[in-house]
């Protein structure tokens, strides 16, 4: 299925002559294009869903003018929302977008010094709606997972409802801060819950699910660190506002943490990204602070919409510093995908628990 890189300045990888039918997507490209899913490994394999049969073409242009060693493959049917992932270690960036009418492009674009044979690379089919490449000799180290979409769905309508997977990932604690052990108290909230979903999203993705799954993966995470810990819920049970604020009180918590995840319309689902909210106490600032600098550096591609000002309820009435996580959209086009993700949910975990602990080191005397 290669054809041979006639030079390193530019090289045909591929040319798939199979045809494609149009594909409602289950991710954001939506509408014809026959991207379903995609996925950039910590092992660098790109890997890719499409509509079955898809004609996919491959390029290679070596670094030069500036920018880097550059792998793009193109898809028929046209993308509806562009959009840019930062990359991290080799991988400067992912983009995603219409080179013309009709079509939509992946470019992994990497970092200015990394050197890559275009004879090394295939673009391999593993099945009629599947797709590899290994980008041999790329080095690994500081590469995250990075996607979109369900690389293993069957479903392609956007709005089909999704069996819900909690994450089974193991708890590992390793590499977060370390805090004295039964110094601290903190309080996790999970929004909403039982005969209340929250905000119900893409593909049927019900907020109340991913935030109780995120919630107990930070306070198992917390515990190992020695900190203690307590709930407003643990199963698909409605707490009233009240009770939720009224416990977080009476244990006397060092910190409050709500989690919740965000909605517009699905009329819009141009609209991503990660917030946190405070009142206005400088501490519950200051936490909020570090909770959103830690989602967003495992969230590449999502919007900063910043750290803000907000009234909520549980935030106004607790006595200890307090802060509420939005941690994407369920209507979101970039977002909702993510959060459906089992491996997505458990960076977010880690990463609310890793701020978490740092604002207990750095803050909490």
């Amino acid at each position: 299925m290669m054809v041979a890189a006639p030079s390193r300045r530019m090289a045909w990888l591929l040319a798939a002559v199979l045809q494609c039918p149009a594909l409602l997507a289950a991710m954001p490209a939506q509408a014809a294009s026959a991207l379903a899913a995609w996925a950039m490994t910590d092992q660098g394999v790109l890997q890719l869903r499409t509509s079955r049969n898809a004609k996919l073409k491959a390029f290679f242009q070596a670094a030069g003018d500036g920018r880097g060693t550059r792998v793009w493959i193109d898809f028929p049917g046209e993308l509806r929302f562009p959009r840019r992932l930062a990359g991290r270690g080799a991988v400067k960036e992912i983009r995603i977008g219409k080179p013309r009418t009709g079509a939509t492009r992946l470019v992994v674009e990497f970092r200015s010094d990394v050197d890559l044979n275009p004879e090394d690379l295939r673009l391999r089919g593993t099945a009629p709606d599947r797709w590899e490449m290994a980008f041999v000799g790329l080095p690994i180290r500081g590469l995250n997972d990075m996607g979109e979409g369900d690389l293993t769905g069957r479903a392609t309508a956007w709005q089909t409802s999704p069996r819900f997977a909690p994450s089974r990932t193991p708890v590992d604690p390793s590499g977060l801060p370390t805090v004295p052990k039964n110094r601290y108290r903190v309080v996790i909230d999970p929004g909403h819950g039982g005969p209340d979903p929250g905000a119900v999203g893409i593909r049927g993705l019900r907020e109340s699910d991913v935030v109780l799954d995120v919630s107990l993966q930070v306070a198992a995470l917390l515990r190992a660190r020695g900190v203690d810990v307590r709930l407003t819920r643990t199963s698909e049970i409605d707490v009233d506002l009240p009770p939720r604020v009224s416990l977080a009180n009476r244990f006397e918590a060092t910190a409050f943490i709500s989690i919740h995840a965000n909605a517009l319309s699905m009329r819009r689902p141009d609209v991503n990204g990660i917030e946190t909210f405070y009142f206005s106490d400088p501490r519950s600032g200051r936490l909020a602070t570090y909770l959103q600098q830690q989602m967003m550096d495992v969230s590449p591609g999502t919007p900063n919409r910043g750290v803000r000002r907000g009234r909520f309820f549980v935030i106004r009435r607790t006595t200890m510093p307090s802060a509420l996580v939005e941690m994407g959209f369920v209507t979101g086009a970039i977002d909702s995908p993510r959060l459906a993700r089992a491996d997505h949910r458990r960076r977010l975990a880690l990463a609310i628990a890793a701020g978490t602990l740092n604002y207990l080191k750095q803050e909490v005397r």
